[in-house]
């Protein structure tokens, strides 16, 4: 198992920062003393595993207006205030180190595969500058991207593409397996061996 995969340490709230690779959304409310997850789901069926995974981090997703919605909640201000610049608008923190935690929810709130046996990672069309910091943090991973436009490999909006053999051993082994609860088609597979 590999030192950043999704089981090599306790689940906890800066796995959240998954979602907000995607086109989720943190918001403080008021004087900035709670904040909430706002996450939209631009795939179906995927309600209870994300939900179950937020869970496990304490926190609980509900239905909202266009996805999932978490409560106004205090200990969600310090994740808020890492990727809200003072403008509020919505950024990737500098340091941000992306770990197969965080990786496993971006995968399954925005993520799916392509007709060429890649993977799709969803971006946020409304915040297109945090797309280039993510490929970076991707590719510190060990996932070195493509960036691909909406329609480009059947992406429903702007995401990170990710293939080849290496790329997708990577994946798998950084995401775990699926959910139970979710198909496994909307997974990432590894069909093969990486070339040497």
């Amino acid at each position: 198992m590999s030192l950043f995969s999704a089981e090599a340490r306790p689940a906890g709230l800066t796995d959240l920062a998954g979602l907000l690779c995607g086109p989720a959304r943190i918001e403080r409310f008021g004087a900035g003393d709670t904040a909430r997850f706002d996450v939209p789901l631009p795939f179906t069926d995927r309600e209870r595993s994300l939900g179950a995974l937020a869970a496990a981090r304490g926190v609980t997703l509900a239905p909202g207006a266009s996805g999932l919605r978490s409560a106004f909640r205090r200990d969600l201000v310090p994740l808020a205030r890492t990727w809200c610049g003072p403008d509020g608008r919505k950024r990737v923190p500098p340091d941000f180190q992306l770990d197969g935690a965080a990786l496993r929810l971006w995968v399954l709130a925005a993520g799916v595969g392509d007709l060429r046996g890649g993977h799709l990672l969803l971006l946020d069309p409304q915040a297109p500058w945090t797309h280039g910091p993510l490929i970076a943090a991707a590719t510190r991973a060990g996932l070195p991207p493509a960036r691909v436009a909406a329609g480009e490999h059947g992406a429903p909006g702007p995401a990170l593409r990710l293939h080849g053999a290496r790329r997708m051993a990577r994946l798998v082994e950084l995401v775990g397996p699926a959910p139970t609860t979710l198909g496994a088609s909307c997974w990432p597979r590894y069909h093969g061996r990486p070339a040497a």
